[in-house]
C-alpha cells in the first residue's frame, strides 16, 4: 500500500481529524484538496466537494494504491485477468504514474509505481 484517497462532503473535519487526531504531515493543502504524509512516507489525499482533481468514480469510499514496479505492465497483467480499468493513466514529471481500476468486489482502486530510484 502507498496511497489513499477519499472524496468527501465533509472535507474540513476530514483534514482535521488526519491533522490534528492522527497528527499526520501536511505535505500539500489548497482549497478542498489536502495530502498528508504517514510516518512511512506513504500519502492520504483528501478531495473536497467539487474539487476538480477527485475523479469522477471515487465514489465507493476511500481509494487505495496498490504499489507496483511497474504501472503499464501491471495494468496489462490485471486486463488479462478481467480487471476493468478506468479514465487515463496519470503521471508527474518525476516519474510517479498511477491508474484506477475496479476489483472484483466493485470497489474502486489503484496501482502506483516510481518514481525510480536516483530520479527520473
Amino acid at each position: 500500500m502507498s496511497w489513499l484517497g477519499t472524496r468527501t462532503e465533509r472535507y474540513d473535519p476530514m483534514v482535521a481529524f488526519l491533522r490534528d487526531v492522527l497528527e499526520l504531515e501536511v505535505a500539500h493543502e489548497e482549497p478542498g484538496f489536502a495530502v498528508f504524509r504517514c510516518p512511512n512516507d506513504d500519502l492520504v489525499e483528501v478531495f473536497g466537494p467539487g474539487h476538480e482533481l477527485a475523479q469522477e468514480f471515487f465514489t465507493t469510499g476511500p481509494v487505495a494504491g496498490f504499489r507496483v514496479d511497474d504501472v503499464d505492465t501491471a495494468k496489462a497483467e490485471l486486463e488479462d485477468a478481467g480487471i476493468e480499468f478506468l479514465g487515463e493513466r496519470g503521471s508527474t514529471d518525476d516519474g510517479h504514474a498511477w491508474w484506477h481500476f475496479r476489483a472484483p468486489d466493485g470497489n474502486v482502486y489503484e496501482i502506483t509505481s516510481g518514481p525510480p530510484a536516483g530520479g527520473p
